[in-house]
Protein backbone atom coordinates (compact mmCIF):
# COMPACT_ATOMS: atom_id res chain seq x y z
CA UNK A 1 0.00 0.00 0.00
CA UNK A 2 1.51 3.77 -0.86
CA UNK A 3 2.84 5.09 1.81
CA UNK A 4 0.32 8.73 3.39
CA UNK A 5 1.74 11.89 1.98
CA UNK A 6 0.63 13.76 5.01
CA UNK A 7 -1.86 15.85 2.38
CA UNK A 8 -5.66 15.56 2.86
CA UNK A 9 -8.69 16.33 0.94
CA UNK A 10 -12.13 17.05 1.59
CA UNK A 11 -14.09 15.12 -2.08
CA UNK A 12 -17.64 15.97 -1.56
CA UNK A 13 -20.34 13.29 -3.66
CA UNK A 14 -17.38 10.93 -2.27
CA UNK A 15 -20.08 7.77 -1.96
CA UNK A 16 -20.70 7.57 -5.97
CA UNK A 17 -19.46 8.35 -9.91
CA UNK A 18 -16.94 10.59 -9.95
CA UNK A 19 -16.65 11.58 -6.52
CA UNK A 20 -16.33 7.90 -5.09
CA UNK A 21 -13.35 7.43 -8.32
CA UNK A 22 -11.46 10.42 -6.97
CA UNK A 23 -11.88 9.25 -3.84
CA UNK A 24 -10.29 5.93 -4.73
CA UNK A 25 -7.32 7.86 -6.45
CA UNK A 26 -6.41 10.09 -3.97
CA UNK A 27 -6.20 7.34 -1.22
CA UNK A 28 -3.84 5.34 -3.70
CA UNK A 29 -2.25 8.00 -3.81
CA UNK A 30 -1.48 8.42 -0.08
CA UNK A 31 -3.74 11.01 0.26
CA UNK A 32 -5.44 11.23 3.36
CA UNK A 33 -9.92 11.55 2.36
CA UNK A 34 -12.61 13.13 4.17
CA UNK A 35 -16.01 11.75 2.21
CA UNK A 36 -18.34 13.70 2.23
CA UNK A 37 -21.95 12.31 1.19
CA UNK A 38 -25.57 12.58 1.91
CA UNK A 39 -26.10 8.78 3.62
CA UNK A 40 -23.56 7.40 6.31
CA UNK A 41 -24.44 3.90 4.80
CA UNK A 42 -23.61 4.58 1.41
CA UNK A 43 -20.21 6.28 2.74
CA UNK A 44 -19.99 2.79 4.83
CA UNK A 45 -20.15 0.82 1.61
CA UNK A 46 -17.80 3.05 -0.40
CA UNK A 47 -15.91 2.48 2.01
CA UNK A 48 -15.83 -0.85 2.04
CA UNK A 49 -14.92 -0.61 -1.23
CA UNK A 50 -11.62 0.76 -0.82
CA UNK A 51 -9.67 -2.42 1.05
CA UNK A 52 -6.39 -1.29 2.17
CA UNK A 53 -6.48 2.20 1.49
CA UNK A 54 -10.01 2.68 3.28
CA UNK A 55 -7.91 3.17 6.99
CA UNK A 56 -6.98 6.61 5.31
CA UNK A 57 -10.93 7.83 4.41
CA UNK A 58 -12.90 9.33 6.67
CA UNK A 59 -16.84 9.14 6.01
CA UNK A 60 -18.80 12.34 7.49
CA UNK A 61 -22.63 12.61 6.16
CA UNK A 62 -23.33 16.21 5.17
CA UNK A 63 -25.82 17.78 2.81
CA UNK A 64 -23.90 20.02 1.56
CA UNK A 65 -26.63 22.59 0.98
CA UNK A 66 -27.16 22.87 4.80
CA UNK A 67 -24.71 25.54 6.26
CA UNK A 68 -24.55 23.80 9.56
CA UNK A 69 -24.20 20.76 8.08
CA UNK A 70 -21.48 21.75 6.49
CA UNK A 71 -19.76 24.03 8.90
CA UNK A 72 -19.86 20.58 11.63
CA UNK A 73 -18.66 18.67 8.61
CA UNK A 74 -15.50 20.91 8.25
CA UNK A 75 -14.87 21.03 12.19
CA UNK A 76 -14.20 17.70 11.55
CA UNK A 77 -11.66 17.85 9.33
CA UNK A 78 -9.32 20.41 11.68
CA UNK A 79 -7.32 23.57 10.72
CA UNK A 80 -5.20 22.66 7.47
CA UNK A 81 -6.63 21.03 4.37
CA UNK A 82 -4.69 20.96 1.31
CA UNK A 83 -7.37 20.62 -0.85
CA UNK A 84 -11.24 20.89 -1.98
CA UNK A 85 -13.01 18.79 -4.93
CA UNK A 86 -16.29 19.66 -5.00
CA UNK A 87 -18.35 16.69 -6.72
CA UNK A 88 -21.73 16.38 -5.22
CA UNK A 89 -24.53 17.54 -7.42
CA UNK A 90 -28.17 16.76 -8.22
CA UNK A 91 -29.98 16.36 -11.69
CA UNK A 92 -33.47 17.21 -12.05
CA UNK A 93 -34.74 17.34 -15.58
CA UNK A 94 -38.45 19.01 -16.87
CA UNK A 95 -38.98 22.01 -19.27
CA UNK A 96 -38.59 25.35 -17.29
CA UNK A 97 -42.15 26.50 -18.22
CA UNK A 98 -43.52 23.45 -15.73
CA UNK A 99 -40.47 22.23 -13.87
CA UNK A 100 -41.62 22.23 -9.78
CA UNK A 101 -40.01 24.95 -7.78
CA UNK A 102 -38.94 22.10 -5.82
CA UNK A 103 -36.58 20.43 -8.08
CA UNK A 104 -35.13 24.10 -9.44
CA UNK A 105 -34.38 24.46 -6.08
CA UNK A 106 -32.86 21.33 -5.06
CA UNK A 107 -30.35 21.49 -7.91
CA UNK A 108 -29.55 24.97 -7.47
CA UNK A 109 -28.64 24.30 -3.46
CA UNK A 110 -27.33 21.65 -4.17
CA UNK A 111 -24.97 22.28 -7.48
CA UNK A 112 -24.30 26.19 -6.61
CA UNK A 113 -25.22 26.97 -2.95
CA UNK A 114 -23.00 23.54 -1.99
CA UNK A 115 -20.47 24.49 -3.66
CA UNK A 116 -20.28 27.80 -2.65
CA UNK A 117 -20.78 26.62 1.43
CA UNK A 118 -17.69 24.17 1.09
CA UNK A 119 -16.03 26.26 -0.81
CA UNK A 120 -15.95 29.06 2.26
CA UNK A 121 -15.52 26.71 5.09
CA UNK A 122 -12.44 25.19 3.23
CA UNK A 123 -11.02 28.62 2.33
CA UNK A 124 -9.23 29.22 5.65
CA UNK A 125 -7.65 25.32 6.48
CA UNK A 126 -6.70 25.84 2.67
CA UNK A 127 -4.65 29.40 3.40
CA UNK A 128 -3.40 27.22 5.87
CA UNK A 129 -1.83 24.75 4.48
CA UNK A 130 -0.68 26.66 1.42
CA UNK A 131 2.51 27.56 0.77
CA UNK A 132 4.69 29.55 -1.87
CA UNK A 133 6.12 26.16 -3.90
CA UNK A 134 2.52 24.10 -2.71
CA UNK A 135 -0.37 25.78 -3.47
CA UNK A 136 -3.49 24.93 -1.45
CA UNK A 137 -5.75 23.32 -4.69
CA UNK A 138 -10.00 23.83 -5.09
CA UNK A 139 -11.48 21.56 -8.06
CA UNK A 140 -14.98 22.03 -8.96
CA UNK A 141 -17.43 20.00 -11.07
CA UNK A 142 -18.93 21.87 -13.51
CA UNK A 143 -20.32 20.60 -16.69
CA UNK A 144 -20.64 20.39 -20.23
CA UNK A 145 -24.05 22.07 -19.88
CA UNK A 146 -22.78 25.09 -18.57
CA UNK A 147 -20.93 25.70 -22.09
CA UNK A 148 -23.55 23.76 -24.23
CA UNK A 149 -26.50 23.66 -22.69
CA UNK A 150 -29.68 22.10 -23.96
CA UNK A 151 -33.10 21.64 -22.99
CA UNK A 152 -34.70 20.29 -20.53
CA UNK A 153 -31.60 20.20 -18.21
CA UNK A 154 -31.82 24.25 -18.17
CA UNK A 155 -31.83 24.27 -14.48
CA UNK A 156 -28.79 21.88 -13.95
CA UNK A 157 -27.17 24.27 -16.66
CA UNK A 158 -27.69 27.06 -14.82
CA UNK A 159 -26.10 25.78 -11.88
CA UNK A 160 -23.60 24.28 -13.23
CA UNK A 161 -22.57 27.63 -15.63
CA UNK A 162 -22.85 29.73 -12.02
CA UNK A 163 -20.05 27.21 -10.56
CA UNK A 164 -18.17 27.84 -13.34
CA UNK A 165 -18.23 32.05 -13.09
CA UNK A 166 -17.41 31.24 -8.78
CA UNK A 167 -14.35 29.20 -9.90
CA UNK A 168 -13.15 32.54 -11.66
CA UNK A 169 -14.08 34.75 -8.83
CA UNK A 170 -12.65 32.73 -6.26
CA UNK A 171 -9.48 32.08 -8.28
CA UNK A 172 -8.62 35.86 -8.54
CA UNK A 173 -10.14 36.43 -4.82
CA UNK A 174 -7.79 33.72 -3.82
CA UNK A 175 -4.70 34.18 -5.33
CA UNK A 176 -3.06 36.47 -3.10
CA UNK A 177 -3.78 33.36 -0.27
CA UNK A 178 -1.86 30.66 -1.96
CA UNK A 179 -5.31 28.82 -3.32
CA UNK A 180 -5.90 27.72 -7.30
CA UNK A 181 -9.34 27.51 -8.06
CA UNK A 182 -10.02 25.72 -11.56
CA UNK A 183 -13.41 23.80 -12.40
CA UNK A 184 -13.93 20.57 -15.05
CA UNK A 185 -16.76 20.67 -16.99
CA UNK A 186 -17.46 17.18 -18.32
CA UNK A 187 -19.60 15.71 -21.28
CA UNK A 188 -21.70 12.55 -20.43
CA UNK A 189 -19.94 10.34 -17.60
CA UNK A 190 -21.34 7.05 -16.99
CA UNK A 191 -22.41 7.26 -13.11
CA UNK A 192 -26.03 6.50 -11.03
CA UNK A 193 -26.91 10.09 -11.78
CA UNK A 194 -27.08 9.59 -15.58
CA UNK A 195 -28.26 6.12 -15.12
CA UNK A 196 -30.92 7.42 -13.09
CA UNK A 197 -32.34 10.24 -15.45
CA UNK A 198 -31.48 8.63 -18.87
CA UNK A 199 -34.70 6.80 -19.22
CA UNK A 200 -37.10 9.45 -17.25
CA UNK A 201 -40.25 10.49 -19.06
CA UNK A 202 -39.46 14.22 -19.28
CA UNK A 203 -37.67 13.83 -22.68
CA UNK A 204 -34.00 14.29 -21.07
CA UNK A 205 -31.24 12.93 -23.08
CA UNK A 206 -27.43 12.77 -22.46
CA UNK A 207 -25.13 14.38 -24.36
CA UNK A 208 -24.11 11.41 -25.96
CA UNK A 209 -21.41 9.38 -27.48
CA UNK A 210 -18.82 11.86 -28.40
CA UNK A 211 -17.00 11.93 -31.63
CA UNK A 212 -13.99 9.66 -29.72
CA UNK A 213 -16.49 7.25 -29.71
CA UNK A 214 -18.27 6.74 -26.30
CA UNK A 215 -18.99 8.50 -23.03
CA UNK A 216 -16.74 9.21 -20.46
CA UNK A 217 -16.04 6.64 -17.77
CA UNK A 218 -15.42 8.49 -14.20
CA UNK A 219 -11.76 7.70 -13.85
CA UNK A 220 -11.62 10.23 -17.87
CA UNK A 221 -12.44 12.90 -15.59
CA UNK A 222 -10.78 12.70 -12.25
CA UNK A 223 -7.30 12.07 -14.78
CA UNK A 224 -7.60 15.63 -15.62
CA UNK A 225 -8.30 16.27 -11.57
CA UNK A 226 -5.22 14.68 -10.41
CA UNK A 227 -3.01 17.07 -13.20
CA UNK A 228 -4.88 20.09 -11.22
CA UNK A 229 -3.43 18.55 -8.29
CA UNK A 230 -0.14 17.87 -9.13
CA UNK A 231 3.02 20.20 -9.26
CA UNK A 232 2.55 19.94 -12.78
CA UNK A 233 -0.61 22.30 -12.76
CA UNK A 234 0.76 24.94 -9.98
CA UNK A 235 0.58 28.30 -12.80
CA UNK A 236 -3.13 26.95 -13.45
CA UNK A 237 -6.44 29.03 -12.13
CA UNK A 238 -9.27 30.43 -12.97
CA UNK A 239 -9.89 27.72 -15.53
CA UNK A 240 -12.84 25.29 -16.47
CA UNK A 241 -11.42 22.54 -18.37
CA UNK A 242 -13.84 20.20 -20.36
CA UNK A 243 -12.78 16.67 -20.26
CA UNK A 244 -16.13 15.70 -22.97
CA UNK A 245 -14.26 13.82 -25.48
CA UNK A 246 -14.72 16.68 -28.03
CA UNK A 247 -18.97 17.06 -27.36
CA UNK A 248 -18.99 20.43 -27.47
CA UNK A 249 -16.38 21.29 -30.38
CA UNK A 250 -18.47 20.54 -33.31
CA UNK A 251 -22.22 18.63 -33.63
CA UNK A 252 -21.82 15.43 -35.52
CA UNK A 253 -25.14 14.80 -37.03
CA UNK A 254 -26.49 11.93 -36.65
CA UNK A 255 -25.64 9.17 -39.51
CA UNK A 256 -22.50 11.48 -40.76
CA UNK A 257 -19.39 9.22 -39.99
Amino acid sequence: MTEGTGKTVVITGAASGIGQAASLRLLQAGWTVFGLDLALGRLAETANGFGAWQMRFRPVACDVADAAAVAGAFAQVGASLNALVCCAGVLRTGLLESMPIEDFDLVLNTNLRGTFLCAQQALPRLRAAATPDDPARVVLLSSIAALRPKIVSGAYAASKAAVSQLCRVMAAEWAPSGVLVNALAPGTVDTPMIHAVASDTKGYRPSGVSPIGRIARPDDVVDVMMFLLSDAARYVTGTTIPVDGGTQAAFVPPGSR
